[in-house]
């Protein structure tokens, strides 16, 4: 029976895995991947390698992230870019979205164990941080001339999810959403970053070159993606998470 019982959970963890990074290739292959915040574009195609390893374990959440790896190396191949090199090599590609899973997990972990109070105060900074951030994107198009009705409509929205979605965390979650958003964000920031470091440390000039940049100045232009690009991406990447995971308990 125990054999039987642990066979089980392995074809359904296998499962989660198939059906989490086919949703991150379909992501990838569509607009669906990409949200327009402001001047920049969100990805969320590491989303279900955040989901994987709050609900399933740091295993599923990197073989989510293995998936999502290739399938980058694949996309460099089949649809290549000026900058689609980087994504050949395997330490750019593949080592960053294995290490989401395993991040997540563990600071979902971590600050699952944290004090009520001191949960209830971090989560109500992050929360407020990314309203603020959010509505100063928001008022900036607002104010600049050639910006799309639906680019100025989804900002607008992303507001308001973003209202509803901390309120609901909080009456919902209580303090227990904090590790929910941390974990997203972290995550999040783990594929960033990572990303980014690794292009810097081994295509730095080149990479900066094919996208028109001063090489000499290759590590602040990296940085600087990975400002514009990271805030974006947290911010979505936590709303999402939290709206699913708070989906999920509520089932259970």
């Amino acid at each position: 029976m125990l054999k039987s019982s642990s066979m089980s959970l392995s074809v359904r963890k296998l499962t989660i895995v198939g059906v989490l990074g086919a949703i991150s290739a379909v992501l990838g292959l569509t607009p669906l991947g990409f949200i327009p915040i402001g001047p920049t574009r969100a990805t969320i195609m590491h989303i279900p390698v955040i989901i994987g390893a709050i609900v399933e374990g740091p295993v599923v959440g990197m073989l989510v992230g293995l998936i999502f790896g290739i399938f980058s190396m694949i996309q460099a191949i089949m649809n290549p870019t000026p900058v689609s090199f980087v994504f050949l090599n395997p330490l750019v590609s593949l080592l960053p979205r294995v290490l989401i899973g395993l991040v997540a997990y563990y600071s979902y972990i971590v600050f699952k164990k944290m004090g009520r109070g001191a949960s209830i105060v971090t989560l109500f900074i992050i929360w407020m941080s990314t309203l603020i951030y959010l509505i100063k994107s928001f008022i900036t198009q607002l104010n600049t001339e050639g910006i799309g009705m639906w680019q100025i409509v989804l900002s607008g929205l992303l507001v308001l999810v973003t209202l509803i979605i901390g309120y609901l965390a909080q009456k919902k979650l209580n303090y227990k959403a904090l590790e929910v958003v941390i974990s997203a964000a972290l995550g999040t920031l783990t594929n960033t970053v990572l990303v980014l470091f690794m292009i810097y440390i081994l295509y730095a000039q080149q990479f900066v070159e094919k996208i028109g940049g001063n090489t000499d100045l290759a590590g602040k232009v990296i940085f600087g993606i990975g400002i514009a690009n990271g805030i974006p991406e947290v911010i979505v990447a936590m709303l999402i998470v939290t709206g699913v995971v708070m989906s999920l308990r509520k089932q259970h």
